[in-house]
């Protein structure tokens, strides 16, 4: 008879399915809003520290450096277009030529790409902001029941 392998990953939400069919079903059958947010890409380290912020939902004019993959050594490009349909970004100058001599562009996965340079409009600042404050709570939290050396000095003052 066959062998299960147990699961040792611990479940942090149970009103989320661990199941490897429900979980592809959803991300396949998922609506563009959430698709927006499942295609996001990490920032570079200067824009990383600049904004406060590790990673965004890829935009139209964003610049991106191509991370991993055939095309990694290209150099940084614009996103000429996001397609929430087949989870993937259009890059400028990312082109391969068909048998029929045809250029058609190459589909690239946003988390196979690092953004450079951001398309900053007042709902992308908003949002930077919101993220920024959400990562301040976050650090802050830390430090939460953590024992530090000073409190263990003071145990034994009586």
């Amino acid at each position: 008879s066959r062998v299960h392998s147990q699961q040792l990953t611990m479940k942090f939400n149970a009103a989320v399915s661990g199941s490897r069919r429900k979980c592809r079903k959803a991300h396949f059958s998922a609506p563009s809003h959430i698709r927006r947010k499942v295609m996001s890409a990490s920032l570079s380290k200067d824009l990383r520290l600049k904004f406060g912020v590790r990673s965004l939902p890829i935009r139209r004019d964003d610049e991106v450096q191509i991370m991993r993959g055939k095309y990694a050594k290209e150099p940084v490009a614009k996103v000429t277009s996001v397609y929430r349909r087949r989870y993937c970004i259009y890059v400028d100058r990312i082109i391969k030529e068909k048998t029929n001599g045809a250029q058609v562009p190459v589909p690239i996965h946003p988390s196979n790409v690092q953004i450079t340079k951001l398309k900053l409009d007042k709902d992308r600042k908003d949002l930077l902001e919101r993220k920024k404050v959400g990562r301040a709570g976050a650090d802050k939290d830390k430090g939460k029941g953590k024992i530090k050396q000073s409190d263990v000095a003071m145990q034994d003052v009586d």
